[in-house]
C-alpha cells in the first residue's frame, strides 16, 4: 500500500532530520517511479539506472526543501523531469534518432539476408524484447520537452494542472503539447508499426538484423525480464498526486517495471553511505 501525502511529509521531515529508517522508506516509495520516468526519456535499462541513481542523490540531498505544498511524488517527478531534460551521459545523446531516420530503416532495411544471430533462444522471445524496447526507444524521436510530455499524460496519464507545475507551464500549453506528440507517435506507428497500427513492420521478422546492429542482445533481456508493476500500484501513486487538488481520475498506461535487482543494490550502497549530516544540512 503506497504512503499518503501525510505520511510521506512526515517521512521527508523525519528524513531530513537525520532518520535513516524514514529516509529508506522514501526511497523505496520513488525508487520505481524514478526508475521507469528514466526508462522512457533516455531508452535504455542501463542509462534509466544510472540516471535514476542521480535523481534520487538530489532529491535525498533537497530534503529541507520539500515543504508539502505538492504530493511528495510530485515534488519528486519535478526533480526527476528537470535532471531529464538535460542529462546527456546516455545512448541517444550522443546517437540522436528522429522519426525520419526510423521510418527509412524500416523501409529500406535488408533483414531478408541476414543469418540467425539467435543463440538458440526463442524467436518469440526475442520478437516481444525488440517490441518492447523498439516502442521504448520510438520515444527518442520526440524533443525533450514533447518526450516529458508524452511520458507524463501517456503514461502516468497526470492530470494537466499538476503535469503543467512539474514541467513549468500552463495546463493548456501542456494539452496543447500532448495533443501533438500523441498524433506524431500514433502517425507513425499507423504508417510504420505491424504490432500498433497499420504498417508492415513485424518484430519477429526483424529479429537478426536487430542482433546484427546491436539493438537486440539475444543474451541480455531486460523488458522481457522485468518485474512489471501492478496496475493498482501505480494507480495509488496518481491518486495520491491528485489528492491535493481533490482529483480522481482513472487511467491506463503503458507498462511499468519495477527498479532491476542492480538499481536497488546502489541505492541500497548510497543509503548507507551518505553521511546524514548532507541530508540534515542540504
Amino acid at each position: 500500500m503506497k504512503k499518503t501525502n501525510e505520511q510521506m511529509l512526515v517521512l521527508a521531515k523525519n528524513a531530513a532530520a537525520g532518520d535513516k529508517a524514514a529516509l529508506e522508506t522514501l526511497v523505496a516509495e520513488v525508487q520505481d517511479l524514478v526508475f521507469n520516468v528514466s526508462l522512457r526519456m533516455l531508452g535504455t535499462f542501463a542509462d534509466a539506472e544510472d540516471a535514476a541513481q542521480d535523481i534520487l542523490l538530489k532529491v535525498i540531498t533537497h530534503l529541507s526543501q520539500f515543504r508539502g505544498e505538492s504530493a511528495f511524488t510530485t515534488w519528486v517527478f519535478s526533480i526527476a523531469v528537470n535532471h531529464l531534460k538535460t542529462y546527456k551521459k546516455h545512448l541517444f545523446a550522443k546517437v540522436p534518432l528522429s522519426f525520419e531516420y526510423y521510418g527509412n530503416d524500416i523501409e529500406t532495411a535488408d533483414i531478408q539476408n541476414v543469418p540467425d544471430l539467435s543463440q538458440d533462444v526463442e524467436k518469440s522471445v526475442l520478437a516481444e524484447e525488440l517490441k518492447l524496447s523498439c516502442t521504448n526507444v520510438m520515444l527518442q524521436c520526440l524533443d525533450v520537452e514533447s518526450r516529458c510530455v508524452f511520458i507524463l499524460g501517456t503514461m502516468f496519464r497526470l492530470d494537466s494542472r499538476i503535469a503543467g507545475e512539474i514541467l513549468g507551464m500552463t495546463a493548456e500549453a501542456y494539452r496543447q503539447k500532448l495533443s501533438r506528440s500523441r498524433k506524431k507517435m500514433a502517425d507513425f506507428l499507423g504508417r510504420y508499426c505491424g504490432e500498433y497500427g497499420g504498417g508492415t513492420c513485424r518484430c519477429k521478422n526483424r529479429v537478426n538484423y536487430a542482433i546484427q546492429n546491436r539493438r537486440l542482445n539475444p543474451a541480455q533481456q531486460d523488458f522481457t525480464s522485468a518485474e512489471e508493476i501492478p496496475v493498482q500500484t501505480m494507480l495509488d501513486v496518481k491518486t495520491a498526486m491528485e489528492d491535493i487538488d481533490d482529483l480522481s481520475q482513472d487511467f491506463s498506461f503503458c507498462k511499468t517495471y519495477r527498479s532491476p535487482a542492480r538499481m536497488k543494490q546502489l541505492a541500497e550502497e548510497l543509503l548507507h553511505s551518505a553521511p546524514f549530516s548532507v541530508v540534515r544540512n542540504a
